[in-house]
C-alpha cells in the first residue's frame, strides 16, 4: 500500500490529480481511530492528512475557530479549554482523533440533544474534491446565509466526497457548573418515561441518558444558581421517580464518557448505534434484547447502544420500522465486509446519494467499497 502524507492543500491537491490520471483509489485517513468503521478498503492508496495540522485563527470574542483538517482533536479543546470555551457538540474519539476525522465522521456527543450536531457548528471549510479541484465553501463568520449549505454536506459523509484540509467552527462559552442528576434503578420504561419529561420541562437539560439496571442521567449545565434552580424544579416535578442523587463534573464524567461511542461496551459482540424517534425506541429493541442483546440509551432514548452477535437483518429491520436506522459500528473484520456499515437508503434517496457523490467525485477516486454500495460503477 502506498501511504501519501502532503504538508498542505497544494499536495493534497496533487496526490489526488495523480490518483486521477492514474485511475487509482485513495482511502482518506486522518488519526486512523476509525479505521475499522465499514469494510476493509480494498486496492488503495492512503492519503494521510495528519501533516495539515495546527489553529490557523481563533478569535474567542467572536467565538470562531480556524483549523487545518489534520489537527488534533486533543489540541483544539485544549486550546479553547483555556479561555474557557469549548466545542459544543461534545466531540469524541480515540487517541490521535483529527478534527477533519471528527466532522468527516459526524461525530457528536450526549450534548447533541441540546446544542446539536457537529454539522450545526461547521461554519466553512476548504477541501479537495474528487476531481481534484480545490474550493471553499461556507464563511469565517457565524451569520452566513449566501449559497448552498456544503457545510452540512459534509459532515458525515465520511471521506466519499472531498478531503478535508481546512476547517473553521463555532465555539461556545464552556458553562460554569455541570451537575448530573442521577435516579438508580429505574425500569427501562421508567426511565426513559423519565427523560421524555424531563426534556419537556422548562429545565433546560444539556444531556439525558440512561443504562439499563444501573441509572438515569440528566445533566445540568449553567451558571450556578440557574443549576440551583433547575435542580430543584426538576427533584419536585420528577418525584414519582424518587429522589435522585446529585454528582458533580468529575464523579459523572466517567459514566457520560462510557456513552461515547459505546466505549462502555466491551467483548467480542458487534456494537450498533441505532437512531431511532425516542418514544419508539423500547419497543424497537425489545426483540433485540429477548436475542442477547445488551444496551444504553443516549440522546434522551433518540441513540441506542446496541451490543448483539448476529441477527444483522432483524436489527436493521427492527430500526427501519420503527422510523429509524441502525449503523454498524464495531465489528470483526468478515462481517464488515458482509454487512455495508450504514443503513440502506430506500431507492430514491440513494440515487440522489449517488448523484450527489459523483458530482463531487465522478470517477470514484475515494470509492474504496467501504460501504459496499458500489457507489463509483458507471
Amino acid at each position: 500500500m502506498t501511504v501519501f502524507t502532503p504538508d498542505n492543500t497544494v499536495q493534497v491537491q496533487s496526490v489526488i490529480a495523480s490518483a486521477l490520471a492514474a485511475g487509482n483509489k485513495l482511502e482518506l485517513v486522518g488519526g486512523g481511530t476509525r479505521a475499522e468503521f465499514g469494510a476493509p478498503a480494498r486496492q488503495a492508496g492512503r492519503l494521510n492528512l495528519t501533516r495539515l495540522s495546527g489553529i490557523l485563527e481563533y478569535d474567542p470574542a467572536e467565538l470562531v475557530l480556524t483549523a487545518r483538517a489534520g489537527t488534533p482533536l486533543a489540541e483544539i479543546e485544549a486550546a479553547v479549554a483555556a479561555r474557557g470555551q469549548a466545542l459544543a457538540f461534545e466531540p469524541w474519539g480515540g487517541q490521535g482523533s483529527t478534527i477533519g476525522g471528527v466532522l468527516a465522521a459526524g461525530v457528536a456527543g450526549s450534548r447533541r440533544v441540546s446544542a446539536g450536531a457537529a454539522r450545526d457548528h461547521l461554519l466553512g471549510f476548504e477541501a479537495v474534491s474528487g476531481r481534484g479541484e480545490v474550493f471553499r465553501a461556507g464563511a469565517k463568520v457565524v451569520k452566513n446565509v449566501t449559497g448552498y449549505d456544503l457545510p452540512k454536506l459534509l459532515c458525515g459523509s465520511w471521506g466519499r466526497l472531498a478531503a478535508l484540509t481546512e476547517v473553521t467552527l463555532k465555539v461556545l462559552p464552556r458553562p460554569q457548573e455541570r451537575l448530573t442528576l442521577i435516579w438508580r434503578g429505574l425500569a427501562d420504561e421508567a426511565g426513559f418515561a423519565l427523560m421524555r419529561a424531563a426534556l419537556r420541562a422548562p429545565a433546560d437539560i444539556a444531556a439525558a441518558a440512561h443504562l439499563p439496571g444501573e441509572a438515569t442521567l440528566l445533566r445540568l449545565e449553567g451558571f450556578g444558581p440557574s443549576v440551583a434552580a433547575r435542580r430543584g424544579y426538576l427533584a419536585a416535578a420528577l418525584a414519582a421517580y424518587g429522589a435522585p442523587e446529585a454528582l458533580a463534573e468529575r464523579e459523572a464524567a466517567p459514566l457520560w464518557a462510557g456513552l461515547q461511542g459505546g466505549a462502555s461496551f466491551s467483548g467480542d459482540a458487534p456494537l450498533w448505534g441505532l437512531s431511532l424517534p425516542p418514544r419508539a425506541a423500547l419497543a424497537a429493541i425489545a426483540p433485540l434484547l429477548e436475542l442477547g442483546g445488551r444496551y444504553a440509551a443516549d440522546w434522551g432514548g433518540g441513540l441506542i447502544w446496541l451490543a448483539l452477535d448476529g441477527h444483522e437483518e432483524v436489527i436493521r429491520r427492527q430500526a427501519g420500522q420503527a422510523g429509524g436506522h441502525a449503523m454498524l459500528v464495531r465489528a470483526p473484520a468478515a462481517l464488515r465486509a458482509r454487512i455495508p456499515a450504514l443503513h440502506p437508503q430506500p431507492q430514491p434517496v440513494e440515487a440522489l446519494s449517488r448523484r450527489v457523490r459523483l458530482a463531487f467525485d465522478p470517477l470514484g477516486v475515494f470509492e474504496t467499497n467501504r460501504f459496499l454500495d458500489l457507489a463509483h460503477a458507471d
